[in-house]
């Protein structure tokens, strides 16, 4: 796939401000059949997609069958979530001359930003690239998008891009609503261009930093909704670890290895009592690690790994051909945090083996945010001051299983506190659209300026708050509110 040039990048972001005009306009039902298109479209090229992503990324067919099949999900999910419409947050007061100061006709609802660049992911070549949730979440609010390649799976890329965007147009979508470049200064004046709205990015903390700073400095800022690395922590508390330590040891195996630990929710991190049974299980489930995704990111995790290793006081539980669990105690974590909290992307799990609760929670007190946050925990022990300490560190909070794994729902959150992400919204499920919108109030307006999601009577039938209290269409005396 040959670069693109700043020429290039220039022509395709003033297509897609022409393409905004119509995307923006269009129905949400006509934009609902534009993603079910789509969707229909990838489905019936897995034949030919799932091996070339096989070929450039070393996933497997079966996991790449099923990521795939995840990622048209989304684009039908994102169908279904501007249909039922609450994603417009349409909110209505009606005119109260006796309140203080006196309130107008207001009507507020959500539109859409513009177009929008989305850097794409190595680790999902489907579900976090040219098809992903930036790309169904952008398109779903009407925001034309440009993706900027990754060079993990560049034909991969060049064909998702091709099949979409043709279903998308030959749906009634405009020329221009989907585009994609390649090449690091392509990507550069990609998020430099004048008509790009809003940046979606997944990567690296320092690829992610550098890409915010460049949208913030730009002469008109715009937004840099990135998720950028997380190392998800896990409580283990001393009366689950009594109970089923050797079962946990397992999970947590299964878990910091899949796909071999190339996972954005990988647990990283893992707070354990003295003495666990976790510690003491988990070397008989810890294997072979198997090809990572690319030699570059394969050398960074050898490069961490032996980072870790090196640490005074950090001892090797487990190790197989490339996966590895290290252990320390909580003096140790804090007397080098700065190594020993850096994000390892790869088969890679620090155990943390904490004395007591306010042991515990000193520890977790070093951690920056995360996307997710889990607690094995029994129901006689006492988490009042524990699940705090995660729910200020996490997006998600888990109580069963394990982080790897996130459904693509109406309730999903996946984001976090800083390195997380850097947008308060999800980047993943029904509110991802939330990103890629700004709001708009109009006052004293006449019927025939408002848009649909406002006027008298409720035309689309959408759910709206009014005066206050939430109408859903079929409540007695809706359709005149």
């Amino acid at each position: 796939m040959t670069d693109s040039t700043t020429q290039d990048v220039d022509a395709l972001c003033r297509a897609a401000r022409i393409a905004f005009g119509s995307s923006a306009a269009a129905t949400d039902r006509e934009r609902a059949a534009w993603l079910r298109a789509g969707a229909q479209a990838l489905d019936a090229a897995a034949g030919e997609l799932v091996p070339l992503a096989d070929e450039e990324s070393r996933l497997g067919s079966a996991r790449l069958t099923g990521e795939l099949a995840r990622t048209t999900s989304q684009l039908r999910l994102f169908a279904s979530v501007i249909e039922e419409g609450s994603y417009l947050e349409a909110t209505i007061d009606h005119p109260n001359p006796d309140a203080t100061p006196p309130i107008p006709d207001l009507r507020r609802v959500l539109r859409p930003l513009g177009p929008v660049a989305v850097f794409a992911a190595s680790n999902f070549p489907f579900a976090f690239s040219v098809a992903g949730g930036d790309t169904a979440s952008a398109l779903a609010v009407g925001c034309p998008v440009i993706v900027k390649a990754h060079s993990g799976h560049p034909r991969l890329s060049a064909r998702v891009a091709t099949i979409l965007g043709d279903a998308l147009v030959g749906a009634g979508a405009p020329a221009g609503i989907l585009a994609l470049v390649s090449g690091r200064d392509a990507g550069l004046a990609l998020a430099d261009h004048e008509e790009i709205t809003a940046i979606g990015f997944t990567g690296s903390i320092p690829g992610g930093r550098a890409i915010h700073d460049r949208a913030a400095a730009r002469p008109r800022p715009i937004p840099f909704l990135g998720e950028l690395g997380s190392l998800n922590p896990v409580v283990v508390t001393a009366a689950a670890d009594a109970a089923r330590g050797a079962a946990l040891a397992e999970g947590l195996a299964g878990s910091f290895q899949l796909g071999v630990g190339q996972f954005c929710t990988k647990p990283g991190i893992v707070f354990v009592p003295v003495g666990s049974a976790v510690e003491s299980a988990i070397a008989a489930h810890v294997g072979d690690a198997g090809p990572m995704l690319t030699d570059r990111i394969a050398a960074s995790f050898a490069a961490g790994a032996e980072r870790v290793r090196e640490v005074t006081g950090v001892d090797a539980v487990a190790a197989g051909d490339g996966a590895l669990v290290a252990a320390c105690d909580t003096a140790t974590l804090a007397a080098h945090a700065g190594t020993l909290l850096e994000e390892v992307f790869g088969p890679f799990t620090l155990l943390v083996r904490y004395r007591d609760e306010s042991d515990l929670l000193a520890a977790l007190d070093l951690l920056e945010g995360n996307l997710t946050a889990t607690l094995h925990a029994e129901e006689t022990d006492e988490i009042g001051r524990i699940l705090p300490a995660l729910e200020e560190r996490a997006g998600r909070v888990l109580f069963a299983g394990w982080p790897t794994g996130v459904a693509v729902s109406w309730a999903q959150h996946h984001g976090g506190p800083w390195p997380a992400t850097t947008s308060q919204h999800t980047s993943v499920g029904a509110t991802a659209v939330r990103r890629f919108q700004r709001p708009v109030a109009y006052q004293q307006a006449p019927e025939r300026a408002l848009p649909a999601a406002l006027r008298k009577n409720n035309p689309l039938r959408i759910p709206r708050r009014v005066d206050g209290a939430l109408v859903v269409p079929g409540d007695a005396g809706a359709s005149s509110r």
